[in-house]
Parts: C-alpha cells; structure tokens; sequence
C-alpha cells in the first residue's frame, strides 16, 4: 500500500482567476496608474525644488539661520536631501507604473506573462515598504536609546 501511495505524483494545483478576481485587479491598476501620476510629480517637484534651493538661498541669506543647522551645512546640503528624497518617491512610482501597465494588460487581454510582470512589480513594492518600515522602526528604536542615554549621562 505504501508502494502505491509513493507511486503517485502529486496533483498540479492551478489557481482560477475569476470575473471577480479580474474586477478587483482592474481597480487595482487605476488606483496604482494614480498613485504612480502622482508619486512622479512629487518627485519631479522635490527635484526641482532641490536645484533651485541654491539661488534662494543666495538671494535670502536670512533664510539659512532660519533653517538651523541644516542651513549651516549650505545649499549643497539641502539639495543632496531633496534629490534623495525625489529619488525615493521616483523609486516606488516607477514599481506602482508598472503594477498599473503590466497588471491592465494582463487583466483585459488574458496574457500571463504580464500579470506575472506586475505581481512581481508588487511584491518588490511591498519588499520596499517593509525595508523602509524596518529602517523607520530600527530609527525610532536608536533614537529612544540615544535620548535615553543622554539623558542618563546628564
């Protein structure tokens, strides 16, 4: 009996996409083709701002005392932020554009492979996050032991 049972080879599991299913991955790809319109415009504006922070501060020199000691640091500094940080919106928009493009495409024309693309699009999405989140999280936890530490040391 043991024969037999090692004999047979396991059933191929299929998943099936139903109408439903299709509907709700449709909305999926407006919301991330909207959200992804939108994360590229942040990033266009944080760039933009980041290249003409030098002639602002050139033309105000108030303003860097006002900015503390990010201002200390010079218009080089501020603009190194904001690229950074138009690059960190520029990264997960691109990952939501192609959610959006792969996962319509998909969705509307029955074709596997692009619904693959954009599944996977969605995980580094989330693979994205979840890193940032750890970081976040490992930031707050550093800060509360720093805080804690200077004050003890006080």
């Amino acid at each position: 009996m043991t024969e037999e049972f090692e004999q047979q080879e396991p059933a191929e599991v299929k998943l099936i996409v139903t109408e439903e299913m299709r509907s709700y991955l449709y909305d999926i790809t407006k919301w991330a083709k909207f959200l992804s319109i939108i994360g590229f415009i942040i990033a266009a504006l944080l760039i933009l701002i980041a290249f003409s922070i030098p002639s602002l501060m050139s033309s105000t020199p108030g303003l860097a005392k006002q900015l503390g000691a990010l201002g200390q640091g010079g218009s080089t500094m501020i603009t190194i932020l904001y690229v950074l940080l138009g690059l960190f919106y520029f990264y997960p928009s691109v990952l939501l554009s192609k959610i959006s493009n792969n996962g319509k495409q998909g969705v509307l024309f029955g074709d596997q492979e692009s619904l693959n693309t954009s599944i996977a699009s969605l995980k580094s999405l989330f693979k994205f996050w979840g890193i940032v989140t750890i970081i976040v999280i490992a930031s707050y936890f550093l800060l509360v032991f720093l805080v804690a530490g200077g004050m003890a040391g006080a």
